[in-house]
């Protein structure tokens, strides 16, 4: 296989029922195997008549399961899309279109008044064109698994989003892992998380096209109300999720598990951060029969790399391996010295193999600093530095540590972040920590939400306003004590603060970033 466009073509032929729902949207809007294949096609087609080859177009809509198709669309066009969403900031999103220069932006009704100034036509316009077999087929025939198929843009350290370019061949070498890993089968009943704007949504849209399987894009609005969104799974049947840890600790910390259980899952994947081992146990302990799996693996490895099938619950002091590369995949521990790490020692986590992305978006210079010369081989081989740090345990299966970028030097000690929230994540009155550092000021920052200690609760019963809930219940300085009995003086935060959310991305996962501009916004008045 070398183009992901068989995945559908070869579902549509083996599946008893084309009319089967593939994707279903926050607002109820649905499309079949049938109608994804019929508009993709339509699609296409207006892309080549307008003499649109092998270059970015941008697909710049709402969620939905419309956007799918128009990305499918563009890849049938022989060109390779740029997803962007309205939920993104304005001014992010002119940064992208003007790294990209796309030769064209699909949109729909809401987003086309936001691109005035680009080239763009409506999806609602182009996808009833007449397909045109022929030049369709004509593009198919000097494709390459090498083409770019998607660029998806991450936060870079200036503040400028990279273009991370992936390729037809690393895709499917990712979706034949993945869904060998998951056990996808035609069965499979998706819910989707993360906004298609992310590769993280490649686990729910390739394998659920692959395998004839099933995914409901689950509307964001539902992760502020747990117990809302374990009905909404329950209602839809949904069996398996790839959510980023942070998802499923919103739902245990705010004690939604013991209000509600989600019958149908079966499957429980997670990754992209540090899973709280009290967290974990809490859903460990609700659904003992499910197959719960760690994922790790970064954007320019066309998602993730390695995975640990997770069979028991932890002790407080015991982390969750992130276990074996896939299929196809090493990874390579890395010294500072360029040399294998020694075992049970520290390294930078290294990642060589077909998963590699070709690098950054019209970015030479960045991609040849993290995609380099493996120092361990005598040919020319690549390998990404993926600037994590990790170690082998006992039996060979590996360990995240932390971001090399979360290793602080303070009162002149090496501290990892990683390991003020861990002991913070195991206070019985925080629901979910996160440790930032102020370098001017040379402060620990400690932000965290209070663990919900039973009774009612305004978000779990569906009300926005959760403050009455997590104000007043929790003592900082009773965290203040428990945080001196369990971490050295030098690793003790100067200001503990306590909100009644977490800031996230756009994927979902611990906005740091913001967290850091508010407690210098606030001069640290809330400390």
């Amino acid at each position: 296989m070398i183009n992901v466009l068989d995945y559908l073509e070869n579902t549509l032929e083996r599946i008893a029922d084309p009319a089967k729902i593939a994707f279903t949207g926050g607002d109820g809007s649905a499309l079949s195997f049938q109608e994804l294949s019929d508009l993709s096609r339509s699609c296409g087609s207006y892309l080549a008549s307008q003499n649109i080859k092998k270059q970015p177009v941008a697909v710049f809509m709402q969620k939905s399961p419309r956007m799918i198709a128009a990305f499918f669309g563009v890849v049938y066009s022989g060109n390779y899309y740029i997803p962007l969403d309205s939920e993104m900031p304005a001014f992010r999103i002119r940064l992208i279109l003007e790294a990209v220069n796309p030769a064209l932006i699909i949109c729909d009704d809401v987003t086309e008044k936001l691109v005035e100034q680009w080239d763009s036509v409506n999806f609602s316009d182009i996808c009833s064109h007449p397909v045109n077999d022929s030049a369709l087929a004509d593009i198919r025939r000097t494709a390459i698994d090498a083409d770019p198929l998607y660029v998806v843009f991450t936060s870079g350290s200036t503040g400028t989003p990279k273009g991370v370019v992936a390729t037809h061949r690393s895709v499917i070498d990712y979706i034949e892992n993945l869904s060998a890993v998951l056990g996808v089968t035609e069965d499979t009943v998706f819910g989707n998380q993360s906004p298609l704007y992310l590769d993280a949504c490649l686990k729910e849209v390739y394998t659920t096209i692959k395998f004839g399987a099933s995914a409901f894009l689950i509307p964001q609005s539902l992760f502020m109300f747990p117990v809302k969104l374990i009905e909404y799974l329950n209602d839809n049947g949904i069996n398996t999720i790839c959510w980023v840890a942070s998802a499923l600790s919103l739902v245990a910390g705010l004690g939604a598990l013991k209000a509600a259980t989600p019958k149908t899952l079966h499957t429980i994947a997670f990754g992209s951060e540090v899973f709280p081992i009290k967290h974990y146990n809490l859903w460990r302990e609700t659904l003992p029969d499910a197959r719960f799996i760690h994922l790790y693996g970064p954007t320019e490895a066309t998602g993730m790399s390695c995975f640990y099938e997770s069979t028991r619950t932890y002790e407080p002091d015991e982390s969750i391996p992130i276990g074996f590369p896939f299929s196809n995949t090493e990874i390579i521990l890395l010294d500072d010295d360029g040399k294998i790490a020694a075992d049970g020692q520290t390294g930078e986590i290294c990642i060589r193999g077909t998963c590699l992305s070709p690098g950054y978006f019209g970015d030479i210079d960045k991609t040849s600093k993290v995609f380099v010369q493996n120092p361990l081989s005598v040919f020319p081989d690549l390998i990404y530095r993926t600037g994590d740090l990790g170690r082998r345990g006992k039996d060979g299966e590996l360990y995240y540590i932390s971001r090399r970028d979360h290793q602080i030097k303070h009162m002149g000690h090496r501290i990892e972040l990683a390991e003020i929230e861990y002991v913070a994540n195991s206070c019985d009155d925080i629901g979910l920590a996160c440790a930032v550092f102020d370098g001017v000021e040379s402060k620990i920052v400690l932000y965290y939400v209070g663990a919900r200690q039973g009774g009612g609760s305004s978000v779990l019963s569906g009300q926005r306003d959760g403050s009455s809930v997590l104000s007043g219940q929790e003592n900082k300085a009773t965290v203040r004590s428990y945080l001196k009995s369990n971490l050295p003086r030098y690793m003790l935060p100067q200001s503990i603060i306590q909100l009644d959310e977490l800031p996230r991305t756009s994927g979902g996962k611990l906005d740091r970033v913001e967290l850091l501009e508010m407690y210098k916004l606030s001069g640290g008045r809330f400390s």
